[in-house]
C-alpha cells in the first residue's frame, strides 16, 4: 500500500494528525519507573512500550530520533530497532528520524538498512538530508511507494534562514526559471521562479516525488516544514499542493496550532505534526504519576487544538 494513502487513512481513523516523537531520555521518566530497570536504555525501551500501548488508539504516527538512542551506545540501538518493531506491530506509521544522505552507494546502503524487509532498523518513513541532490535521493525513493522520506526543507531551528532563506538575486532566478521549466517542460517564467533555497528544495522535492502519487493526491516524498515559520509554509503548501508535510516545532519549540494551520491543506489534510517533550514528560506538567494519561490528555488537547485551527 502507498505509505502516505496508509498514513491519511490512519490519521482519518483516530481524527488526530499527531506524530508521538520518541525522543526519549532517562529524564522522562518518573523516578520509581527509571529504578524498575538496569541500564537507562533497558528503562527508555519500557517506557517507549508503555506510551505505545497506551496512545494506539488516539495517535496514528511515531517518530523515533535515533540521536537518543545513539548516544547509549550499542544497547541504545537495540532499544532503536526495538521500538521501531514495537510500534510497527501495533499499527502504528513509523518515521526514523536519522536524517540521511550521503553519495550515491552510500545512500544505497542506508536506505536498505532503514528500508529493506526485516531489517534491524526498518520503519515505513526515513527523514532524508536533500542537499546532496538528486543522485542521494533516489537510493531511497527506489522503495516508493512502499516506503516514503521526508526531505528536509525548511526547518524549525531558530537559526535556519542562516542558509535556507538565501538566494535571490538575477542569476537565481534565471537558474531556478530553467530548473522549472525542466520539470514541466513548459518555459518558466523568471518573474515569479522561487528565490530562496528552502523554495528551491520544495521546487526538487516535488520533481523527485512526481511518479509516487497515490490515490490522496500526495506523493511518498514529503517535506519538512518547521511549525514556527507560519509565512513560509503557507507559501510553500500553496506552491506544492502534493507534497505531504512532517511538520516539527509544536509544543517545547514554540509553535502553536495556529501557527501550523498553513501547513495543511483545504480538507485539514495533507500533514501530521510532532510533539515530542510535550508527550514524553506531560506527566512532570501535570504533576502527576500516570504518565500514560497525562500523555492521553496531551495528545487529546492537541488534536483539539489542530483540528480547530484547520477548520
Amino acid at each position: 500500500m502507498h505509505i502516505i494513502d496508509k498514513l491519511a487513512q490512519r490519521i482519518e481513523r483516530v481524527n488526530n494528525p499527531t506524530v508521538m516523537g520518541l525522543d526519549t531520555q532517562v529524564s522522562h521518566l518518573p523516578k520509581e519507573f527509571s529504578a524498575l530497570h538496569r541500564t537507562p536504555a533497558q528503562g527508555i525501551l519500557a517506557y517507549n512500550r508503555a506510551l505505545l500501548e497506551g496512545l494506539a488508539d488516539i495517535v496514528p504516527c511515531v517518530k523515533v530520533q535515533i540521536a537518543y538512542y545513539e548516544m547509549l551506545g550499542l544497547e541504545g540501538m537495540e532499544a532503536f530497532s526495538k521500538t521501531l518493531k514495537m510500534a510497527r506491530e501495533m499499527g502504528y506509521v513509523v518515521i526514523a528520524d536519522a536524517k540521511r544522505n550521503d553519495i550515491g552507494a552510500t545512500a544505497t546502503a542506508y536506505a536498505a538498512a532503514f528500508f529493506e524487509k526485516g531489517a534491524d532498523f526498518e520503519c515505513d518513513i526515513l527523514t532524508v538530508n536533500g542537499y546532496l541532490g538528486r543522485d542521494g535521493i533516489e537510493p531511497f525513493t527506489k522503495y516508493a511507494p512502499e516506503k516514503g522520506i521526508f526531505v528536509l526543507c525548511r526547518t524549525s531551528n531558530p537559526s535556519a534562514g542562516d542558509l535556507q532563506d538565501t538566494g535571490g538575486d538575477e542569476q537565481d532566478y534565471a537558474r531556478m526559471g530553467r530548473l522549472v521549466a525542466g520539470m514541466d517542460g513548459k518555459v518558466g517564467d523568471l518573474a515569479t521562479a522561487p528565490q530562496r533555497v528552502y523554495e528551491r528544495m520544495g521546487c526538487l522535492i516535488e520533481d523527485w516525488g512526481k511518479d509516487t502519487v497515490g490515490e490522496r493526491g500526495y506523493s511518498a516524498v514529503g517535506a519538512v516544514v518547521g511549525a514556527t515559520w507560519p509565512e513560509q509554509s503557507v507559501a510553500l503548501r500553496k506552491a506544492h499542493p502534493s507534497t505531504f508535510f512532517l511538520v516539527p516545532g509544536y509544543g517545547a519549540q514554540g509553535g502553536t496550532a495556529k501557527d501550523l494551520a498553513g501547513c495543511f491543506d483545504a480538507k485539514g489534510g495533507g500533514a501530521v505534526v510532532n510533539a515530542s517533550r510535550s508527550l514524553l514528560a506531560a506527566w512532570q506538567k501535570q504533576d502527576t504519576d500516570d504518565f500514560v494519561s497525562a500523555a492521553r490528555r496531551e495528545a487529546l488537547d492537541m488534536q483539539k487544538a489542530l483540528r480547530e485551527a484547520t477548520t
